[in-house]
């Protein structure tokens, strides 16, 4: 203990003890003592950078007297039962108090969080607007559109390279569309089928009548124009007019507030985000089709798809059980027979958002029963809470084949990705509440995406986008 090592590392633990002696202190009322600690700590401090910045050991001598002064603190803290027995239960009874206050500001935090998410910002919200007064007040545009209209061969030709995307974000549809453009060796083989709502219809249309893509194809409709889609057919629609499930989604009130805001989300019944279960009934002329969700930006050539061999499965999609992502277990409900004797917990999960779909086979072995089937079984919500992934899981479940990681990127809308990741990966997905529209974006990769968007363009300079 007279070697200069063991004098430093003395002064170090006495440091250490007292920094915990003074919370306890503190939290005991006792300032007067805790004061004092505070200033032989300082004490001790200066010796230890004083011999740090003339690179010499401390010595016995210069040590003495604040080894001392030290020791004689801690055994007062010890005299007042400031002992270890007592500090632990302290500082166990303290982290309980943080943890629950944690808890209060995560739930707190996800549901602002969630909230921001699902709020339509006002330049959107604007360009909307503005396009279908255009519509109607410029018969150009709808002139180009019938001009388009010579192109239908195009939008059943299997030879070649056909897209679809389902939404209502005309801004976030259109940088999919933009930069699958840009990176496309053969832009004029590229057909893009766009799906969206009847109030959204109009605008969309124009949108992608006043502007070009490089000669990309792109077809517009509306899924309430679809005759077969009805609630006899489709069991999300049958759900919507359930009283309970209205009272579920809408008012969040039978409950008690013990579900999550997050598997409260109207969205998850939206027919935007189920269409993708009906991909053979909108596109009956299509023998395969790449899904590609509204927050994806495609930085390489994606026409390889179009060759990869699904060894006659229906779904090519990116595995996620590696790393952080998650196996099936973590997705549905195992305590529940139906689930537990069908499938593994251990099944390797995938991602929605770009995958390859053969809708030859997907006919052949009536994918989408298997669909109805599930969703049916979870009126009540008890095989899973949240999404589509879930329904997807089951439904393509020994139907899906896995492609190359580098395909499809995840996880730009809510985590870090490694950048070598994001510079080899054909598709980025911004999955998660930070889109890259949003103000709660994560501000690092909102240039990967506001690349695509012309900040030029007159519309968007007159709804004040930026």
């Amino acid at each position: 203990m007279l070697s200069p090592n063991s004098i430093t590392r003395q002064l170090s633990d006495q440091i250490s003890l007292a920094k915990a002696f003074v919370v306890i202190a503190k939290e005991s009322n006792n300032l007067q003592f805790a004061w004092e600690l505070s200033a032989q700590i300082r004490n001790s401090q200066v010796l230890l950078s004083s011999a740090a910045t003339r690179r010499a050991p401390l010595t016995t001598r210069e040590s003495e007297t604040a080894i001392r002064d030290m020791a004689l603190l801690l055994f007062q803290a010890q005299q007042l039962h400031y002992d270890s027995a007592t500090m632990i239960m302290r500082l166990k009874a303290k982290i309980q108090v943080l943890d629950e206050q944690m808890g209060i500001v995560n739930e707190k935090s996800s549901k602002y969080g969630q909230i921001a998410a699902e709020e339509i910002p006002k330049g959107l919200y604007c360009i909307g607007i503005r396009l279908t007064t255009e519509w109607f007040g410029n018969p150009n545009l709808q002139r180009k559109k019938n001009e388009r209209m010579q192109i239908q061969t195009k939008l059943r030709d299997s030879n070649l390279y056909h897209f679809c995307v389902f939404s209502d974000n005309i801004l976030a549809t259109s940088v999919v569309v933009n930069s699958t453009a840009l990176n496309s060796k053969n832009p004029d083989m590229v057909v893009f089928h766009l799906v969206t709502d009847e109030i959204n219809y109009i605008a969309m249309k124009a949108w992608f009548a006043m502007n070009t893509f490089r000669g990309v194809t792109v077809e517009v409709q509306k899924f309430e124009d679809f005759k077969w889609l009805n609630a006899s057919y489709v069991p999300v629609l049958k759900q919507l007019q359930d009283s309970e499930t209205q009272s579920y989604y809408f008012s969040g009130h039978n409950d008690d507030g013990r579900t999550p805001i997050k598997f409260r989300n109207p969205k998850y019944l939206s027919m935007l985000n189920h269409l993708r279960f009906y991909i053979p009934e909108v596109f009956p002329a299509l023998k395969k089709v790449v899904f590609l969700d509204d927050d994806v930006v495609v930085q390489k050539d994606l026409s390889g798809l179009f060759s990869v061999d699904l060894n006659s499965n229906v779904n090519g999609a990116v595995e996620t059980c590696m790393e952080t992502f998650h196996r099936y277990h973590k997705y549905l409900n195992y305590s529940h027979p139906l689930i537990r004797e069908h499938f593994d917990p251990d099944a390797c999960g995938w991602a929605f958002g770009m995958n390859v779909f053969d809708l030859v086979e997907w006919r052949k072995r009536n994918v989408t029963e298997i669909y109805h089937y599930w969703q049916e079984k979870n009126v009540d919500r008890t095989l899973w809470k949240l999404g589509t992934l879930p329904p997807g899981l089951l439904t393509f479940y020994g139907l899906t084949e896995p492609l190359d990681p580098s395909w499809h990127v995840l996880g730009l809308g809510y985590t870090n990705v490694d950048p070598h990741l994001i510079e080899k990966g054909a598709v980025l997905h911004f999955n998660g509440n930070s889109k890259p529209w949003l103000k709660i974006g994560m501000e690092k990769y909102k240039p990967l995406w506001e690349k695509h968007v012309d900040y030029s363009h007159p519309l968007l300079q007159q709804c004040n986008f930026h």
